[in-house]
C-alpha cells in the first residue's frame, strides 16, 4: 500500500496527485483481483487531469468513468447518492440527466475529491467491475494520498461480480 500523503491544504488536484490516486486505485483492483478497471480524475471545474485503464478494457469505460466523476461534481455529492435519489425522484433525475447533455452516470463509482478543510476539489470514476468494487477502488485511492473521499467508506466486500 502507498504511503498517505499529507496535503492538508491542497486546494486543486494536480496531475501528480491524479496519478498517484490513479496508481493506488488500480492496485486495489489487483488486491481485489477484479475485472480491467478504468479510472478518471477531474479538477473541481470537471476537467480532465488524468485517465488509466488497465489492458482489455471496454472501449465505453472512459465515456462511463466520466459520467460518473461529472455527475458527482454537477450534484455536489457521490454517484451513489445520486443512485439513491433517483429512487426517489426518477423525473428530477432524468431532467438532470438531459440538462448535462447526457454526461450523467447514475451508477456508484463517481466520488468527491475533498480537502482537509472539506471542499469539494474534483472527483475519480472509477470502472470496469461491479459498481461496488468500482466506488472501492476509487475511495482507497483518495485515501491513499491523504485526501477525504465521499462517500467517505466503500460498502464492506466481498463484491459481487457483475453480470457476464
Amino acid at each position: 500500500m502507498a504511503t498517505p500523503v499529507q496535503l492538508p491544504m491542497l486546494e486543486v488536484i494536480t496531475l501528480e496527485v491524479a496519478k498517484k490516486i490513479i496508481d493506488a486505485a488500480i492496485a486495489k483492483a489487483h488486491e481485489l483481483k477484479i475485472r480491467p478497471m478504468s479510472f478518471i480524475v477531474l479538477d473541481g471545474g470537471g476537467q480532465v487531469v488524468c485517465y488509466n485503464r488497465e489492458d482489455f478494457s471496454g472501449i465505453l469505460r472512459f465515456e462511463i468513468a466520466y459520467g460518473k466523476a461529472y455527475g458527482a461534481l454537477g450534484m455536489n455529492r457521490s454517484s451513489r447518492a445520486i443512485h439513491m435519489m433517483q429512487a426517489r425522484a426518477p423525473d428530477f433525475i432524468a431532467s438532470v440527466m438531459t440538462a448535462s447533455q447526457g454526461k450523467l452516470i447514475s451508477s456508484p463509482g463517481g466520488v468527491l475529491i475533498r480537502n482537509a478543510s472539506k471542499r469539494i476539489i474534483g472527483a475519480v470514476g472509477s470502472t470496469g467491475d461491479g459498481v461496488d468494487a468500482d466506488e472501492a477502488c476509487a475511495i482507497h485511492g483518495i485515501h491513499a494520498v491523504g485526501l477525504l473521499p465521499d462517500p467517505a467508506e466503500a460498502v464492506p466486500g466481498p463484491y459481487q461480480p457483475p453480470m457476464n
